[in-house]
């Protein structure tokens, strides 16, 4: 890997000192630099683990270290002679300081585990667990390989049995709930064998369950079992519920099916032949006592534009969470977001229009400084058309790492090339339009996303839906090609896999796409609606073409938009301004008009959803005159008089669409009519003063 540690100084502004062997043999460098007081950057990250024991073993260490590879990313590749301008860029990044801390998630684990499966397969992965955790197995009878005399006679483990079971909650809190039908009660069975060996239908299993649909009423098993009273036919079935902390699923069915399971519960479908189930029993012999995690999100209630008088627009939070941490509270107009159940994918914040639900850890602001610090420079190294390329930091970095591997070994394989910068995040579904576009802003030609399949199906048309939305401005503003890449790529697919990521990337790393000669100086904010504004200004200012007076955008996903009424309908009743969350619509407090704002529509559909009339339509777009920033009127009508005081109170269309559907009420006649076209304060005064009616207090 040929380093220039001039070129690189000068794009750091600092002098840089060549060390070809950190493998090792360099460690009394490193402690001279750790006890110097600077911030040490080690850009190897094959020793990482020995370098940080030294780092807290050396005596007056007090330098801050942190970990770049430069190796797999950049220099391992067959075009590392020009990667120079890319590991500048990796290393201005990994001066720059950590996240700041965040609230953080509690669990607290005493170890209870219920094992859940055929009762012979749960004994026999309870024996590894048992000397470490708590473990009640909820037994679903054997297993089709188990053995006569099998499962084990010996109770060593408390067992439940019953139908139904539901599961539900997180580690340490565990909810099991099922229905306790089994006419033996396991707490009082010897495993004595004797109703197995009478029951003339077999209908009796050595999980020692009943089998009904095969029980013919012999009940030659009632009596072998008098001494120990365990079989009752005639008792009631119970609903019962008991607390775990951790669960282990060897069900052919897992009892949870989402994508994210909560952390705690492990399913291992093929039971004891389940890839991964030894990792899994070392994982549950360590989680007992408290753990923390990052508390992910943060959620703005009165952004929200999920709902508005219990009917609900914007569900995209709700429908794209995999974890099922995200439910509906439409009577309190927002969301309930469950941080135990979070697992951080950030899809959520991705595909909010509004902002009201935003990354947390690390924040769009710190996102935006990264960005930044690494096209700039890029840019000051000399580097050309910037590929980012976005990654997951496990099976996103394992493809990365094991192309960069590859390149070395092998004369097919290129490996990454020197204008892709790979970037790991937490998720890949954690950044969205916002830091995509502000990226595009900052000098990148191409942001390019690597999914795996850690992403969950959902996650991956979200994406989808926000790149087409963003390469379909860029393309409006004139910026030629493609600019958004979603690029699969397989972990365990072998040497065919690797050759297909590089074929992909070489691919990308060649295409010139048109983007932003002149790179922006905004600074990314968390409000997600202010970086898109400050996006797209740079990007229209510098857009290389005439501008059209409007971008059409695709309907989902779009969080830009303009609404069309049917004037002809509606009847300014004005329920779609109290509806509006983002304050795109408002009324005039002077006369009868429904104004709008476009800059503030999100899109949400609250407002069709709430016109009594249907008269609301929206329009997915990108308006780029200065009217989008302005308030403008929809609709508006001739405001109607009182007939006794003249005073203005509603439509003229209102009163008389009213007028219309009651004429044929009984209610409704004469004086009563009257009363209809009269103000409030008209109307009571009419009531009061009417010498011609019958009044309730006039009845003896």
């Amino acid at each position: 890997m040929p380093l220039k540690p001039q070129t690189l100084g000068t794009a750091l502004n600092e002098k840089l000192t060549l060390h070809s062997a950190l493998c090792r043999r360099e460690v009394g460098a490193f402690q001279t630099a750790v006890q110097s007081g600077d911030d040490v950057v080690v850009a190897c990250t094959q020793e990482k683990r020995l370098f940080a024991e030294i780092g807290q073993q050396t005596e007056a260490a007090t330098s801050v270290i942190r970990f770049v590879n430069i190796r797999e990313t950049g220099g391992w590749s067959k075009d590392a002679a020009n990667a120079s301008p890319k590991i500048a860029a990796l290393l201005a990044v990994a001066h720059l300081p950590e996240a700041e801390p965040v609230a953080t998630v509690s669990y607290k684990s005493s170890g209870r585990l219920l094992i859940v499966g055929a009762l012979d397969q749960a004994e026999q992965v309870a024996a590894l667990l048992a000397d470490a955790l708590d473990v009640t197995i909820f037994s679903q009878g054997v297993s089709a390989q188990a053995q006569a005399g099998f499962p084990g006679q010996e109770r060593k483990y408390p067992v439940i049995s019953g139908a139904g079971l539901s599961i539900k909650g997180w580690l340490g809190a565990f909810e099991a709930k099922w229905e306790k039908n089994n006419p033996i009660d396991l707490d009082l069975c010897t495993r004595c064998n004797a109703c197995v060996a009478v029951c003339p239908e077999a209908a009796i299993d050595l999980s020692y369950q009943i089998d009904i649909d095969k029980c013919k009423s012999h009940r030659d098993c009632v009596s072998v079992c008098k001494v120990a009273g365990a079989i009752d036919f005639s008792r009631e079935a119970q609903t019962v519920t008991e607390a775990f902390d951790l669960v282990l699923d060897l069900g052919a069915q897992p009892l949870l099916t989402l994508h994210a399971p909560p952390q705690g519960y492990f399913a291992a479908a093929a039971g004891l032949a389940a890839p991964g189930l030894l990792a899994t029993v070392v994982k549950l012999r360590d989680m007992v006592g408290e753990f923390e995690k990052p508390k992910f999100f943060a959620y703005k209630q009165k952004l929200c534009a999920h709902s508005r008088n219990e009917t609900v627009g914007c569900n995209a939070c709700v429908d794209i969470c995999s974890a099922g941490a995200i439910s509906s509270e439409k009577k309190r107009n927002q969301i309930s977001v469950n941080p135990n159940l979070c697992i951080g994918c950030g899809a959520c914040t991705t595909v909010c229009p509004t902002g009201a639900l935003t990354y947390a850890y690390p924040r769009a602001s710190e996102q935006g400084v990264r960005l930044k610090t690494l096209l700039s420079t890029y840019a000051k190294a000399g580097g050309s058309h910037p590929v980012l390329l976005l990654h997951s930091q496990g099976s996103g970095q394992q493809a990365v790492d094991a192309l960069g591997r590859a390149a070395q070994l092998q004369k097919t394989v290129q490996g990454v090339p020197a204008n892709v910068i790979a970037q790991a995040l937490w998720h890949t579904a954690s950044v969205g339009l916002d830091i995509w576009l502000s990226a595009i802003a900052f000098g990148a030609t191409q942001v390019v996303v690597l999914v795996t399949d850690e992403e969950a199906p959902a996650y991956l048309e979200g994406l989808a839906e926000q790149m087409q939305v963003a390469q379909t401005i860029l393309n409006g503003l004139g910026y030629a090609g493609v600019h958004f890449h979603l690029l699969p790529a397989q972990i365990n697919g072998g040497a065919q896999a690797v050759a297909s990521l590089d074929a992909s990337l070489q691919s990308l790393g060649r295409a010139r796409p048109m983007a932003a000669v002149t790179p922006a100086r905004f600074a990314v904010a968390q409000e997600k609606r202010s970086t898109l504004d400050m996006a797209l200004d740079h990007l229209i200012v510098h857009a290389p073409a005439a501008l059209p007076e409007a971008i059409a955008l695709p309907r989902q996903g779009s969080p830009f938009g303009s609404l069309l009424v049917n004037t002809d309908t509606c009847t300014l009743c004005l329920s779609c301004v109290s509806a509006c969350p983002a304050s795109a619509l408002q009324d005039n407090p002077e006369r009868p008009q429904l104004r709008f704002i476009e800059k503030n529509c999100v899109q949400c559909g609250l407002c069709v959803k709430t016109c009594p009339e249907h008269a609301i339509e929206l329009q997915p777009r990108l308006l780029l005159t200065s009217q989008r920033k302005e308030t403008r009127v929809l609709n508006e009508a001739q405001p109607y008089q009182c007939i006794r005081c003249s005073k203005p109170f509603g439509t003229l269309k209102a009163i008389e669409s009213m007028l219309g559907k009651l004429a044929g009420h009984a209610m409704f006649q004469g004086a009563a009519a009257d009363r209809l076209k009269m103000c409030g304060d008209c109307r009571v005064i009419d009531i009061y003063s009417a010498d011609n009616e019958l009044k309730i207090t006039d009845i003896r």
